[in-house]
């Protein structure tokens, strides 16, 4: 039987929601993984190419594509309607996104490093910084201007922010592997978590 994936738009994601059922289209998997195999291939000829920085075992090998494996988006629209600027989410393996939901390709560091950004990206303080400077779009530009604080690895901080993002991201089986490189389980009940007061949660 043919495999068929989802294809994400903005709206498909929210705030510690990462699949609101409402998808731009869908792609045949075997289809898009070997266009999006050999587009990689083709940017990572490009010195300016995140892509670039990975070795060329990872580059050759489409299981490896971004994919095919959790990881964060965001939206690129924002409106000074919305209640929140910074809307990032970790979506499941296996969907594809449009340009309008852009994500971080992770070329070093450990799932624990992502779980820890994802926090950064979800909490107010950084959504009060964005919306100081962002109208429009959320652009790649823009986003690095923003600032992520980080006390460093061991720091007490650090490690209940990143559970904190870890236990509300996986929110069910499609993240096990995630979550296991991460240390937590996977569907764990929001009210168990124990926020301290929902600085992670979406307001």
């Amino acid at each position: 039987m043919t495999e068929v994936w989802p294809v994400y738009k903005g709206t498909s994601f929210n705030l510690w929601e990462p699949d609101t059922g409402v998808y731009y289209d869908s792609a045949t998997a075997d289809e898009i993984t070997a266009h999006l195999h050999q587009k990689r291939l083709s940017q990572s000829l490009t010195a300016s190419s995140a892509f670039a920085e990975l070795p060329e075992p990872v580059l050759s090998d489409p299981a490896t594509l971004p994919c095919r494996r959790a990881r964060i988006v965001f939206r690129d629209v924002a409106r000074a309607t919305d209640t929140r600027t910074v809307v990032a989410a970790l979506i499941p393996p296996d969907r594809v996104i449009v340009h309008q939901a852009p994500y971080l390709l992770q070329t070093a560091g450990t799932p624990a490093d992502e779980a820890f950004l994802l926090g950064v990206l979800s909490s107010m303080p950084f959504d009060w910084q964005a919306r100081r400077t962002v109208e429009l779009h959320l652009t790649f530009e823009q986003l690095n201007l923003l600032t992520v604080p980080d006390p460093g690895e061991g720091h007490p901080v650090r490690d209940r922010v990143t559970e904190m993002a870890a236990l509300l991201a996986a929110r069910d089986e499609r993240f096990r592997d995630w979550a296991a490189q991460v240390g937590v389980p996977v569907g764990t009940d929001v009210d168990d978590i124990g926020l301290g007061g929902g600085a992670l949660y979406a307001s």
